[in-house]
């Protein structure tokens, strides 16, 4: 028998006949939870010892959802091992709660998981339909979009000249560090792989021409759209989610602007005009770093190598790179803006379109790359 206060959860145990009547006592609820734990265990334990047992809720002061699922589990697991469980009382709302609790865990059953083939081919109609979900609403962000841009063309009042160049300073200047840190590191790296290779063959010297045509072509403004669409794009996607779980969209309209004309088209426009400027400066650190790795480890002095470059380089590989960089802006941009403006009421919604507009940027940025090489490739340019 335990001795204890008035609102701790208790349980005297008493035989009567060979029945184990146990009074219940004290607050079952969440509050006591480690001490209605414990006893549950007990209660387990004792009953499954016995043929018969009786619970008497009647002196329990106060029985929660927590109390009535333990007691339940405790009737449960006595009954599979064989022993009658009653639970008494005489306080109506203890039936009704415990009879509530009973119904809905018996009722409950866990969802079958199809499995094999079935689990496939629902993986992929749920891919398709969400892929075609995002075209469409793509297409009509698309619209809306250059409708504002053309309003903002034909109506210069209306245009956030100011933001514009607020957007401008962070995606360019406030980046461009990181972006010739990490070019130049690439350049390098690039580099000292392709002189190590061609060395095999007495061909140190094409070093130049490999790197670069390939910064030049591919790696400058690949390497900066992945880093704008990391960097830019979740930035605009959480500041545009948190105007949109704080209600401030709303207020716009409210107001009469439109927040596409407001939000959404300058950091466009900033982004097609950044992402070119940057693309340039990613392209002459990657060819720095390549020019100092070639001096280090290839002995081809700097004189050596500008001349190279300059007979190897023609304007093509140059306007390659800066020709792919607005579009991939726009899709940067168009991408960051939708996911924002899908942003819920929540933290957790707001975290998961901003993952998921960086990896759309980032898969969106490949894509396009790889349409314009196929394309350069035909125009043989």
């Amino acid at each position: 028998m335990a001795v204890v206060d008035d609102v701790e959860p208790q349980a005297v145990y008493r035989d009567d006949g060979g029945v184990l009547v146990v009074s219940l006592g004290g607050r079952w609820s969440a509050g006591r939870a480690p001490r209605l734990e414990a006893l549950a265990s007990e209660l387990t334990e004792r009953i499954g010892s016995v043929r018969s047992a009786r619970l008497d809720l009647s002196a329990v002061e106060r029985l929660d959802t927590l109390g009535a699922y333990l007691l339940d589990q405790v009737k449960q697991a006595g009954e599979a091992k064989g022993a009658s469980v009653e639970l008494i009382s005489r306080r109506p709302e203890h039936a009704v709660l415990l009879a509530e609790v009973e119904r809905n865990i018996t009722d409950y059953q866990p969802p079958v998981q199809p499995i094999g083939l079935v689990t496939v081919l629902i993986d992929i109609g749920q891919g398709v339909t969400r892929f075609g979900r995002d075209l469409a609403g793509g297409a009509i962000f698309l619209g809306e979009v250059m409708s504002g841009c053309v309003g903002a063309l034909f109506g210069p009042r209306r245009f956030r000249g100011p933001s514009l160049v607020n957007q401008v300073e962070l995606i360019a200047f406030n980046g461009a560090p990181i972006i010739i840190l990490i070019s130049f590191l690439v350049g390098c790296i690039v580099a000292q792989q392709g002189i190590f290779q061609l060395q095999r063959f007495g061909a140190t010297a094409f070093v130049v021409n490999l790197t670069g045509i390939l910064v030049l072509r591919e790696l400058s403004v690949l390497l900066t759209s992945i880093m704008v669409a990391g960097r830019s794009g979740s930035a605009f996607t959480a500041e545009i989610g948190s105007m949109k779980m704080r209600e401030e969209i709303d207020a716009l309209r409210v107001m009469g602007l439109d927040p596409i004309e407001v939000l959404i088209v300058p950091r466009i426009l900033a982004l097609i005009i950044a992402l070119p400027i940057l693309t340039f400066i990613s392209a002459m650190a990657g060819l720095v770093g390549a020019g100092l790795v070639s001096w280090l480890y290839g002995g081809i002095g700097l004189d050596t190598y500008l001349d190279r470059l300059k007979s190897v380089i023609t304007w093509q590989h140059f306007a390659v790179g800066l020709i792919k960089a607005p579009f991939m802006a726009f899709v940067i941009g168009l991408i960051a803006s939708i996911e924002g403006l899908a942003v819920k009421g929540s933290a957790e919604s707001l975290g998961h379109q901003v993952t998921a507009s960086v990896v759309k940027a980032i898969f969106m940025v490949i894509v396009v790359d790889g349409l314009f090489a196929m394309f350069f490739a035909s125009i043989r340019m």
